[in-house]
């Protein structure tokens, strides 16, 4: 057999079993959660807040924490996208294509990186430092801060993929640089910074490790900022940490709604992104 065929089928067979470990992973993980969940899984978990005596086998729900995960990460998502946007349009479009724009771009994907659980303790640090007590405003400045890395190379990639002769078509019809970003990039990249926002979104609402520090926890639904805040990764941690199996099951449970709600905002991604592709020049 010719060498160069023989070396494409071993590295063909190579990809085709990285995909099989991966998905039988994936697979694995989701029918150990849905089979040891499913059984506890109820309309009142996701209908009511915990009742005194929750984490004991008594009656109640993780509503507290579905509603405060959702909480954190919408206001994490929309302050990081507040200063991500910016960043990455000026380095697509003023920064330049010097070695100080390419030290930038190292720099966010080293802290795109970092665990999670550093910010959260760097988020506790100048909590601690300013006197502040967990709440669900420091629990949204600790997940930004590992979403912005993140979200503005996400939004860089998406445009530096813009096509190069819509910049000297635009320029020729006499666009200034402005009218070239806000009226010709960000809608040519809009598919892709929907896909970059809500998978950041899917992110915050499944991290536990910034929070664990700095958000608290709760029975309850927080009325305000100031307020400790319950999220669904946390609540999962502490029911699978008891010795009472009935509450270890509704760990499962509550890890299948977790599951669902990131499967979700996956398709969401997926859908919105297609739409919004009839607008991108190919």
């Amino acid at each position: 057999m010719n060498r160069r065929i023989a070396e494409e089928k071993f590295f063909l067979g190579l990809m085709l079993l990285s995909m099989l470990i991966v998905l039988g992973s994936l697979l694995s993980v989701f029918v150990t959660v849905f089979l040891r969940g499913v059984s506890a899984l109820s309309l009142s978990m996701v209908t009511q807040t915990p009742k005194g005596g929750y984490y004991l086998g008594k009656e109640g729900g993780v509503l507290n924490a579905i509603v405060g995960s959702l909480y954190l990460a919408s206001g994490a998502t929309a302050l990081s996208f507040v200063f991500s946007l910016p960043i990455a349009l000026y380095l697509y479009e003023y920064a330049g294509g010097g070695r100080g724009t390419s030290y930038i771009r190292r720099s966010l994907d080293v802290l795109a990186g970092i665990p999670s659980i550093v910010f959260g303790a760097f988020a506790f640090t100048l909590m601690i430092y300013f006197g502040a007590r967990a709440s669900l405003l420091w629990g949204i400045v600790t997940v930004s801060l590992f979403l912005m890395p993140m979200m503005t190379r996400a939004i860089d990639e998406v445009l530096l993929a813009t096509p190069v002769h819509l910049r000297e078509t635009s320029f020729a019809l006499g666009s200034t640089r402005f009218e070239y970003i806000s009226r010709v990039v960000i809608r040519q990249a809009l598919p892709g910074i929907l896909s970059a926002v809500l998978i950041s979104f899917g992110r915050a609402f499944g991290d536990a490790a910034a929070v664990l520090l700095t958000a608290g926890y709760t029975d309850n639904i927080p009325s305000a900022l100031s307020d400790p805040v319950a999220t669904l990764p946390l609540a999962v941690f502490f029911q699978v940490a008891t010795p009472i199996p009935e509450v270890q099951q509704r760990a499962y449970a509550s890890g299948i709604i977790l599951l669902f709600i990131i499967l979700t905002l996956s398709i969401i991604s997926r859908l919105a992104s297609k739409r919004l592709m009839s607008y991108v020049v190919r």
